[in-house]
């Protein structure tokens, strides 16, 4: 199976690109001689983890100290540890810059904009630090955020991540009870939040909330609020930022921590129970992503980075680490397509956005609305990268015709687990339909069969790690004896990380995912990755969107695919056949659905991915305790009454 060619880098983009340049910096120190082959460097760097890390670690400027121990290998692999005598801060090493240049700009869907110069931004955190320190938050504390995606967030993540407190934030689409089942676990002693929001043309209220969550939180101490385009007064039982940034001097000491100590706390889609909470280090943080961003995104120091993101999703911390590359960060807060369709597409020409980050599902959007930005100046657009679901052979088609046809388009898959991304684009190697380029470099996977057994190119089977990497979590919270870590990511396999991803090879090298293990399809014992019917499925103008999922039935596992149709649309006796034709066709007999049936919504994550096992959850007559981590719980009403 191979895709069809779409793009090539230019010899004079490659020469100058951040990846040619580490492969000098691997010859001129006589560590490995100069090559321009993405695979043989990839096998370089998994045949030598520590050698690669170390000398990432002065190729891309990392602040601290080294140490001597750069990797030590232990016989569990989540206790195998990196740079275990290192020290660093982390936001040392995103606050490099000092000058009147913009570090940050924030654009809200209701047309108001600000930004903030490397300069400001030192200060600002440098003063909230100092806040922090005076009202007695020690090393390990956690300041918890319940923000927009705008410029006081990442004040507030760079000054608790300068002192050493854990952050951790959620997006203000959580309603109360998401907010609470997540933070009453890691028992925060601050909150910060901000007084209001926008979507869709909504201007809707946090402060509404406040007092609820507060009252089931007893740990809180103290709540920090900020107006969101204004200078409000709040209550007085309420800390005001802009109160506290005007009282406080700047407090310069940056405290360097161990490589691991940890940063963030990230959680788990919590659909069929309390979300777990997953901590990530900051060094492990740091170097994953500094390695992605330089090498496999080309980020360079005067480029602009974009990605469509909230403060819930892990993105976001991927977007706030471009600052450690002296690039600048453009938020948005809102609906990607509030007022207007192209709201995205003129915030990138304005701001000349070198990297455009998008959700796959943004994409399959814009393609089935028939979407053209090609009358826009994207003349600095040098990325776009898609996640948050497989990118189908179309849609990269569709990219190319119809966004720009001089890009990189790379299909970046990873996730919460890992803080970034495992397999991923490279500027050396041609953008083929449908494929993510390669793996991600020191990050050693492989395809397995339930057995464990490497299944080979082009055949279908889980995605693992064999070897650790810097970013894999540093431990669960309340999880003093490993069981939730071990159950998450090894028990499948003996010690060999689990991503929980249906994948496959292709011949040119890449990466076609299917879809989540959990979710696959049995009928007849043959298993079947939902994302190869998806792609029949929503080539059809008719359909808006899809869920496909496996049903027990009469001892066997039949196909129950269910349909959003168009405005004006039926789903009609001949469309039915046409898509089943379809189906059959280009995937398989055994991939064409016993069942279809329209529905007026597909539930969905808050971050645009479709709930396939929560539908199968309600469809089998289970029932979805967190509703708080659905974009759009009402969704759910019409699977609870069906009868199949």
């Amino acid at each position: 199976m191979t895709g069809k060619f779409l793009w090539r880098a230019s010899k004079e983009r490659i020469v100058n690109s951040n990846l040619y340049k580490f492969c000098r910096y691997l010859d001129d120190k006589k560590i490995l001689p100069l090559v321009n082959n993405y695979q043989d460097l990839w096998r370089w760097s998994v045949q030598n983890i520590g050698d690669f890390w170390s000398v990432f670690w002065d190729y891309a400027d990392i602040k601290g100290f080294k140490g001597q121990n750069i990797y030590n290998r232990n016989n569990v692999f989540h206790k195998s540890n990196f740079f275990s005598d290192s020290r660093l801060n982390f936001t040392k090493n995103l606050l490099t810059k000092r000058n009147s240049d913009i570090a940050i700009n924030f654009r809200s869907e209701n047309g108001f904009e600000k930004s903030i110069s490397w300069n400001s931004l030192y200060d600002n955190v440098c003063k909230l630090s100092n806040f922090f320190k005076s009202f007695g938050l020690k090393k390990n504390d956690r300041i918890v955020a319940y923000v927009p995606n705008n410029i006081e967030a990442v004040v507030g993540l760079l000054a608790s991540a300068k002192n050493g407190h854990i952050w951790s934030s959620c997006s203000p689409d959580f309603g109360i009870q998401g907010v609470v089942d997540r933070f009453l676990q890691i028992e925060p002693k601050i909150l910060i939040t901000c007084d209001y929001y926008f979507y869709n043309g909504r201007k809707i209220s946090l402060l509404d909330r406040i007092e609820s969550i507060i009252s089931k939180i007893p740990s809180l101490q103290k709540v920090i609020i900020y107006s969101y385009d204004d200078n409000k007064i709040f209550p007085e039982k309420y800390l005001s930022l802009s109160h506290i940034l005007e009282n406080y001097s700047a407090d310069e000491v940056f405290e360097e921590f161990e490589f691991n100590h940890p940063l963030y706390i990230l959680y788990s889609s919590g659909t069929t129970g309390v979300p777990k909470c997953i901590v990530h280090g900051a060094g492990g943080s740091l170097i994953q992503h500094k390695k992605e961003l330089l090498l496999h995104c080309d980020v360079k120091n005067s480029d602009n980075i974009f990605y469509f993101t909230t403060t819930g999703w892990m993105m976001w911390n991927w977007l706030v680490s471009s600052l450690s590359c002296g690039a600048s960060i453009k938020l948005y807060d809102g609906s990607p397509f509030y007022p207007t369709i192209d709201v995205l597409f003129s915030y990138c020409e304005q701001h000349e956005f070198s990297l455009f980050g998008l959700n796959a599902k943004y994409i399959d959007y814009l393609k089935k609305e028939k979407f053209s930005a090609l009358k826009y100046n994207l003349d600095k657009l040098k990325i776009i990268t898609s996640t948050g679901s497989p990118l189908v052979d179309e849609s990269f088609d569709y990219v190319y015709s119809f966004l720009k046809k001089d890009v990189h388009l790379s299909s970046i898959s990873g996730g919460t687990d890992v803080i970034g991304c495992l397999v991923m684009g490279n500027i050396f190697d041609i953008v083929y339909s449908g494929e993510i380029q390669g793996p991600a470099l020191a990050i050693d996977i492989d395809v397995y069969d339930d057995a464990g057994n490497h299944v080979g190119s082009q055949k279908k089977g889980e995605l693992v790690v064999k070897q650790p990497f810097p970013s894999m979590p540093v431990r669960f919270w309340n999880d003093d004896d490993n069981k939730k870590i071990m159950s998450a990511y090894f028990e499948k396999y003996e010690n060999t990380w689990y991503h929980g991803d249906y994948i496959q090879t292709t011949l040119n090298k890449g990466y076609i995912i299917h879809g989540r293990s959990d979710t696959t399809l049995k009928p007849g014992g043959v298993r079947i990755g939902t994302a190869e019917i998806y792609r029949q499925v929503e080539s059809f103008d008719e359909i808006l969107e899809s869920v496909v999922i496996g049903q027990e039935y009469k001892n066997d596992i039949r196909i129950v695919l269910f349909v959003k149709l168009s405005k004006d649309k039926s789903l009609t006796v001949e469309l039915i056949e046409e898509l089943k034709l379809s189906i059959k066709k280009n995937c398989s007999p055994r991939h064409v659905p016993a069942v279809i049936i329209s529905c007026p919504d597909i539930p969905k994550t808050k971050n645009g991915k479709v709930m396939e096992l929560t539908v199968k959850t309600i469809i089998a007559g289970g029932k979805v305790n967190n509703l708080e981590s659905i974009a759009n719980p009402d969704s759910l009403v019409f699977f609870q009454n069906l009868k199949l």
